[in-house]
């Protein structure tokens, strides 16, 4: 995996941001009833119901699995979780559905309910003795990960669906965490830089990331002569494909430069 900078995240921060974006979903989620479980999102076959269940599995893995044996190999980072997300779409779609058939098949008070038990098991899970371990390592579906960096993860995680959801049921905007986003936005950059290796393109995420990438001549003093710029959001959402670049252009990005159309390099995350 090519070089690139490792940013930290202030675990308190992270708790805090993390709190506040399943607060957020946690309310919207309580509010559904049962037509808007059956809604369609802009996940293929996914109705409301199996996002749900998918955000189910967001916040319950640290519980069921805090104390996992770990396979035999160094932590990854959040840039190496990134990078081979696509690679579990087939099992993510399946544990979707397998928890819609056993967890998330009620009515809207169930599901609403059960997600926010899962909710609690990962609060009990981190204010734990084992929880609170600053060098607590946990195994996870790429390979082992250090819990903070794993809650890192999860506000991306969070970040993403959350918006699914406002997109699904008409919610605009969505109270994101500011931290949150800024997290979710950088770890999206960064990652960019990292399948993208090069210095041809400056992308630009007011205020909270700028990274170099595309192959090509590096700048280094001036104006860049490839500059793309876009707001947090739309850059989560170019990033995990949750629209389209030429939809994005000229309305919530600009992009100047002969070799500034991304559009060959996105989606970031599967």
């Amino acid at each position: 995996m090519p070089t690139v900078k490792t940013r930290t995240y202030d675990p308190v921060k992270v708790r805090a941001a993390l709190t506040g974006q399943l607060d957020a979903i946690s309310a919207a989620v309580r509010a559904l009833d049962d037509g808007q479980l059956a809604r369609p999102t802009r996940l293929g076959e996914w109705r409301v119901r199996e996002l749900v269940a998918h955000l189910g599995m967001v916040v319950s893995w640290v519980p069921l699995h805090l104390h996992d044996p770990l396979p035999p190999q160094a932590p990854i980072t959040p840039l190496h979780w990134a990078s081979r997300t696509r690679t579990a779409a087939t099992a993510v779609n399946a544990t979707a559905v397998e928890l819609v058939a056993e967890q998330f098949s009620g009515d809207a008070a169930q599901v609403s309910g059960e997600l926010d038990r899962q909710i609690g098991e990962l609060w009990k899970a981190l204010d734990s003795a084992d929880g609170r371990r600053p060098d607590l390592v946990i195994p996870m579906r790429f390979g082992p990960m250090a819990l903070a960096d794993f809650l890192v993860t999860r506000l991306v995680e969070t970040v993403v669906h959350g918006d699914d959801l406002a997109a699904a049921l008409g919610l605009d905007p969505f109270p994101h965490d500011r931290f949150a986003l800024a997290s979710a936005a950088r770890l999206l950059a960064d990652a960019f830089a990292v399948q993208v290796p090069g210095g041809a393109v400056e992308l630009r995420i007011p205020p909270y990331a700028v990274v170099q990438a595309v192959e090509g001549p590096r700048h280094t003093r001036g104006t860049p002569p490839n500059v793309v710029e876009t707001d947090p959001l739309t850059w989560v959402r170019l990033a995990t494909g949750r629209i389209a670049w030429a939809d994005a252009v000229d309305t919530a990005l600009t992009a100047g430069g002969e070799r500034s159309d991304l559009s060959g390099y996105l989606p970031v995350l599967g």
